[in-house]
């Protein structure tokens, strides 16, 4: 937290609290930018009262240690969470939503460690489901990914300003001491990465549910490249086409999704997209199918292009000319729908070496 000695001169100040001279964002965003914190973007100053009112609807216990965030291993809080989420900008509804998504990125197979610390730019992809996405004022629709809502700018914000501050996943520390993040280039992402499920205008149960996640409210993270357009304007009849589209963009490669084998895609279909493969009948298993089917290339390229890989046994034993799929298993293509009218989609390849996770949101 940060008070300001003009304002509360009588304070007494403790290990986790610091005095500034006084309330201006100016003098916060100087002081942070010293320490090499933030995210090089300004901060609402986070005072005690602000904090306060972040937690004050929070039915938890503010200082549960939710877990440790690597590589620095701070212990991360809801009320250290309600301090990231006053710098990030967030209203009070959105703070259960990061605490779920911090809980989201301690499971073990999210590998955190790894997603904060590599050389590759991927980003923690935070998806909003159910109730939280009206009552908290997301925006589902069009342009869900890009700018212009609070609520989803705001909460891929403050994950970020977590994995900064209690993780230590800086790229560049106060000195020029680099600290965990080593991406070679990082990505937009790194900024703020979070999108809602249009449930309203999918034609199939809400991910969550796919999941066997029966919660009104959930939030999925996942460590993701960014995403990749897929447009299909032409497309009659059939849906084929349109996945034969998803299934080349998959087929590249230039992502780690062809050296890991465990590797999940994200697929968000537009939703006119969407109403045209299940209008022919497709459930989201059938998609996913088709799309492991389809995205596949000779082994012999594979083993040409990488010396080191993690694939099954089954895949190194395929001949050159056998085709070689691009995930181990169909359940690896993520299959959801969000944005607004318009013929695109989304590919979202992944980092590799994580696994996405889906928490119920408290």
């Amino acid at each position: 937290m940060v008070d300001f000695a003009s304002a509360a001169p009588a304070l007494d100040a403790g290990a986790d609290t610091h005095v500034l001279p006084d309330h201006r964002s100016e003098t916060v965003y100087a002081w942070l930018e010293k320490r090499g914190w933030g995210d090089g973007l300004p901060v609402v100053p986070p005072t005690r009262e602000r904090v306060e009112a972040m937690l004050a609807g929070y039915n938890g216990d503010p200082d549960e240690v939710i877990g440790a965030l690597p590589p620095r291993l701070g212990e991360a809080t809801p009320r250290v969470l309600a301090v990231n989420a006053v710098m990030a900008g967030c209203t009070p509804p959105s703070l259960p939503l990061l605490v779920a998504a911090i809980r989201g990125v301690c499971a073990p197979e999210f590998n955190l460690r790894g997603v904060n610390s590599t050389t590759h730019p991927v980003s923690v992809m935070v998806l909003v489901h159910g109730e939280a996405v009206r009552a908290g004022g997301f925006n589902a629709g069009t342009g869900t990914l890009g700018p212009g809502n609070r609520a989803n700018a705001t909460l891929g914000r403050a994950v970020r300003l977590a994995l900064l501050h209690i993780g230590g996943g800086t790229a560049k520390g106060a000195g020029d001491s680099g600290m965990g993040d080593a991406a070679t280039h990082g990505q937009p992402s790194k900024y703020t990465f979070c999108f809602a499920e249009n449930a309203e205008a999918s034609p199939w149960p809400v991910y969550p549910r796919a999941l066997g996640l029966d919660a009104r409210s959930a939030v999925t993270v996942a460590g993701m490249e960014n995403p990749h357009n897929i447009h299909d304007m032409e497309t009659r009849g059939g849906p084929a086409p349109i996945l034969d589209k998803m299934a080349t963009v998959m087929a590249t490669f230039g992502v780690n999704n062809a050296v890991v084998s465990s590797a999940e895609y994200f697929i968000v279909l537009g939703p006119e997209h969407a109403a045209t493969l299940a209008g022919d009948g497709w459930a989201r298993q059938d998609v996913q199918a088709y799309l492991f089917e389809k995205a596949r290339r000779p082994a012999g390229d594979f083993r040409r292009h990488f010396q080191s890989s993690m694939w099954r046994p089954w895949m190194r034993a395929l001949g050159d000319d056998d085709l070689q799929p691009m995930t181990e298993t169909a359940e690896n293509i993520r299959i959801l729908v969000a944005g607004g009218p318009g013929k695109h989609s989304l590919v979202i390849p992944s980092w590799g070496l994580t696994r996405s996770v889906t928490t119920p949101v408290d």
